[in-house]
């Protein structure tokens, strides 16, 4: 009965030993007899107990990793503190168990090396200009070296650039004084324009001015025409009734009689003008003419 207790503990611990199950996402690298044998895919696997051991764990998933802030020195040879973060994945887990005892710290401190020699190319201006050009660059660098490491660098992000403070505070002065600059320019110009509106508001208005006057006169100029046509054409109608009235039986008879009318009413009138009376040189002239008249206005009626 203890033998057989005993040979079910061992075969429970024979399964366990031998049965593996790999999460999704990992990748376990597996030795026999101290000699790599083969990766481990996720899933159930079946390894052979007390020969075959489980020697590295590696996670296929993207892995941020937080590079340590650390001092640069610029092209004009101002201090820069810079840190950043990495991102790499592991793509040949036989490499990365194998090709450097740990990946992790050889891809830290390469970024390290290559993020000082990429920036020690650059004066300070372009460091804070070409943050693209700088992670490219760091990127390039770690990727082909970590190659044989069976890692692949994806990314790297720079998160922060801190120059010296005397270094901030003339930048800060440098970026007040160009603000105020173009405040100034924005000022002028915005004068300016405020300048050339008014002058060509003033100009259209004298130019509205100057039709609307125009435009007045013609009207003007065209309604006294009109009105002289008007009343030249009643006048010629007036002369042209006249005409025929005259030409009509009687018509000279009647105009006689009008003019003799107005003869005596102008003669009757010129007394009432004021104290001064104008006689004609020839009386006797005057007194037949008025006989005349009053001879014509007695035969008429």
């Amino acid at each position: 009965m203890e033998i057989a207790t005993l040979i079910l503990i061992a075969a429970v611990i024979f399964i366990v030993k031998a049965v593996k199950v790999v999460p999704q996402q990992h990748a376990w690298v597996l030795e026999r007899l101290g000699k790599f044998h083969a990766v481990l895919a996720p899933g159930l696997n079946v390894v052979v107990p007390f020969v075959d051991r489980i020697a590295y764990k590696h996670l296929l998933k993207e892995i941020p990793l937080d590079v340590p802030s650390q001092i640069c020195i610029t092209k004009d040879n101002t201090q820069l503190q810079v840190d950043g973060i990495l991102y790499f994945q592991v793509t040949d887990p036989r490499l990365a168990s194998y090709g450097t005892s740990d990946f992790v710290l050889a891809i830290t401190q390469l970024a390290q090396t290559t993020l000082r020699s990429v920036i020690g190319k650059m004066e300070l201006d372009k460091t804070f200009e070409e943050r693209d050009d700088i992670n490219r660059a760091v990127v390039a660098a770690l990727d082909e070296a970590a190659m044989s490491w069976g890692v692949k660098v994806l990314r790297y992000e720079i998160k922060d650039l801190t120059p010296p403070k005397e270094i901030l505070h003339a930048m800060q002065a440098q970026i007040t004084a160009e603000r105020e600059k173009r405040a100034v320019i924005a000022t002028s110009e915005g004068k300016q324009q405020e300048q050339i509106n008014l002058a060509n508001g003033a100009r259209q208005a004298a130019i509205a001015q100057s039709e609307g006057e125009k435009q007045a006169a013609i009207n003007r100029a065209q309604g006294e025409a009109e009105a002289i046509k008007a009343v030249a054409a009643a006048n010629a109608q007036a002369i042209q009734q006249v005409a025929q009235a005259i030409q009509s039986q009687g018509g000279i008879e009647a105009v006689n009689l009008k003019v003799a009318e107005k003869y005596v009413d102008a003669f009757s009138g010129v007394a009432k003008e004021g104290n001064t009376l104008i006689l004609p040189g020839n009386l006797t002239d005057m007194g037949s003419m008025v006989a005349a008249a009053m001879s014509i206005v007695k035969a008429q009626k």
